[in-house]
């Protein structure tokens, strides 16, 4: 019909029907490990380590993600779960206060004190005896004295490191 007022609007086109897709997805996110320190009253004081090394755990995150003509156009969390805890970091701090030193012992000949000897002063002699036994000196020591080198004078007999018992 030309002429007609119909033929000169163009037909419409339909409108597209969106495409729409809904997904479960999972994403997993570390979870950082703690550290912490404990005291070692076994261990010198400044002296530390790492007795537990610390790891990162893992959680799992589920969503429901829609998706319109493929783009993403919600998100919606599901669920969360601790899949992998953390082990925590520790370290040990060490408490113990060591003792002083001893004081350096004098040298044997400014102490007159025989060095392979401890307990008692053996003197440093020609020979010395336990006192009051059948030895003819001319030095002696009254024990027990403890053998802590070479028995020079013969003072420990039963070879069991205590002279003069």
């Amino acid at each position: 019909m030309p002429g007609s007022p119909l033929a000169s609007v163009p037909a419409a086109s339909p409108t597209p029907t969106p495409v729409v897709e809904v997904r479960t997805e999972t994403e997993a996110a570390a979870i950082p490990f703690q550290a912490r320190s404990v005291n070692d009253p076994a261990t010198d004081a400044g002296v530390s380590s790492v007795s537990t090394p610390g790891v990162n755990g893992v959680t799992t995150k589920t969503f429901r993600v829609t998706y319109t003509d493929g783009v993403e156009t919600a998100r919606e969390l599901v669920s969360e779960a601790v899949t992998t805890p953390p082990v925590d970091q520790v370290t040990t701090v060490g408490t113990r206060q060591a003792p002083p030193p001893p004081p350096p012992a004098p040298p044997a000949a400014a102490s007159g004190c025989d060095p392979n000897y401890s307990g008692a002063c053996v003197p440093v002699a020609s020979d010395v005896d336990c006192a009051g036994g059948s030895g003819n000196g001319p030095a002696y020591v009254r024990g027990p004295v403890r053998v802590i080198g070479s028995d020079i004078y013969g003072l420990d007999r039963d070879g069991d490191g205590i002279g003069c018992e």
